[in-house]
């Protein structure tokens, strides 16, 4: 018999834009960014003279532990796998990495990135985030570091900030184990100065979406440079569950809006 967990059926699910050339993508893996942590590069087409700017897939849940419920880290999603495809296919290095500690290790990943950006053969001084439902607590904690080689954000169907008097991130962290990096702080620690797309579903759990409203709002409030695009009969996860001509054309935009601000 063997020893590997049983993978969820979710963990097998691929991206609704699943393209032939998406497989056939260089993949640098198990590269060594800090103690025993690793991480994965997918690159774009042939080299070139030029290296393509970066997009880091944040992390929001810790390794450990998630192979007893899911059968697999999260960096082995066919999901985070085949967005990392197609980031790449789309002219931009992915990365995506394993994670003990994710308030941390996002800044540490993209650390190694900027040292590291020619040896992978990647542009670490051009970077973007993605991020995605509980992994967006860890990737706006991390944007709230204010690191001058992030360009860009997509943040897409995720929990945002509590407010005084409602903890739904909070509720929903303790429930499904992400860390809540964003607890006690607002839109005004973010960057001034720094593009965000924010992609909600309007089928969404109303908590989570009650935390997006609110999240934009407040930067529309505090004239922040964001987009922001609506999905009304998407439940959670459209990316994956929604294979409509509506899904592709936001998801192509989420390309579109990284890629312009990237310079890719």
């Amino acid at each position: 018999m063997s020893d590997q967990p049983t993978r969820h059926p979710m963990t097998l699910k691929r991206i609704i834009r699943d393209l032939e050339s998406m497989r056939r993508v260089e993949i640098t893996h198990d590269v060594k960014y800090h103690d025993d942590l690793k991480l994965d590069v997918y690159h774009p087409g042939p080299s070139s003279a030029v290296l393509p700017p970066t997009v880091m897939i944040v992390a929001g849940y810790r390794d450990v532990g998630v192979p007893l419920t899911l059968g697999c880290n999260l960096r082995e999603m066919e999901f985070v796998i085949s967005l990392a495809q197609l980031i790449a296919v789309s002219g931009m290095a992915a990365v995506t990495y394993s994670t003990s500690a994710p308030a941390d290790d996002a800044g540490r990943v993209a650390d190694f990135i900027a040292r590291s950006g020619a040896e992978l053969r990647i542009d670490g001084n051009r970077l973007g985030i993605w991020a995605s439902s509980g992994n967006m607590p860890a990737a706006l904690g991390f944007l709230m570091e204010k690191r001058p080689l992030v360009r860009a954000a997509v943040l897409s169907n995720g929990y945002a900030f509590d407010a005084p008097g409602i903890t739904a991130v909070a509720e929903a962290a303790a429930t499904y184990r992400f860390v809540n990096a964003t607890a006690g702080r607002s839109v005004s620690d973010l960057p001034a100065d720094l593009p965000m797309l924010i992609v909600r579903c309007g089928q969404d759990d109303p908590g989570l979406n009650a935390t997006v409203d609110r999240f934009v709002g407040d930067a529309v409030k505090a004239n922040l440079p964001i987009e922001f695009v609506n999905h009304p009969t998407a439940p959670h996860a459209f990316e994956l569950n929604v294979d409509t001509p509506l899904s592709h054309r936001i998801l192509d935009g989420m390309l579109s809006f990284m890629r312009f601000h990237l310079g890719a």
